[in-house]
């Protein structure tokens, strides 16, 4: 990890490491705790943002399957682990931390999947938060495309 990046965005990146590892050995959630804390560049993370964001994916991933599961073009078991994990990260953001604007979860998204995603991830990514942000964050949505269209007016 490069030394220019934000805490949160750390945050997320160790929050998808941990699910990636959840995926595939479905280890507790402590234990990935534990383990991901003795990674080296842990300590420049935002630790409260990565525990909420890991315990909260997790803990409420089958609802977050069936949140983004009508936008994706294929079934769930040809998601790479790395999507799927994104995924489930970017809707639990969306649905359960409306502090964080959507643009910026669907951004932080888009930098994941480019970052540990295969080639055109992040497109597919960006396709399935859109839509989903759209049913999820609608006002939200909303008041930014009018916001775009009266600057585009002036």
């Amino acid at each position: 990890m490069s030394a220019n990046k934000s805490p949160r965005r750390r945050a997320r990146e160790f929050a998808l490491q941990g699910i990636y590892q959840w995926q595939l050995s479905q280890n507790g959630i402590s234990a990935i705790e534990s383990q991901m804390a003795g990674v080296s560049g842990f300590d420049k993370c935002d630790r409260e943002l990565f525990v909420a964001l890991l315990r909260g994916t997790i803990t409420n991933a089958t609802d977050l399957l069936m949140a983004f599961a009508p936008y994706i073009d294929r079934q769930l078991n040809e998601l790479s682990p790395i999507e799927k994990g994104i995924l489930l990260l970017s809707t639990f953001e969306l649905v359960h931390r409306p502090d964080t604007p959507y643009r910026v979860i669907i951004n932080e998204a888009i930098e994941l999947a480019k970052g540990f995603g295969g080639t055109d991830g992040h497109k597919f990514v960006n396709g399935v938060l859109d839509k989903l942000a759209a049913r999820v964050r609608a006002d939200e949505v909303e008041a930014n495309a009018r916001q775009r269209r009266e600057a585009k007016g002036q």
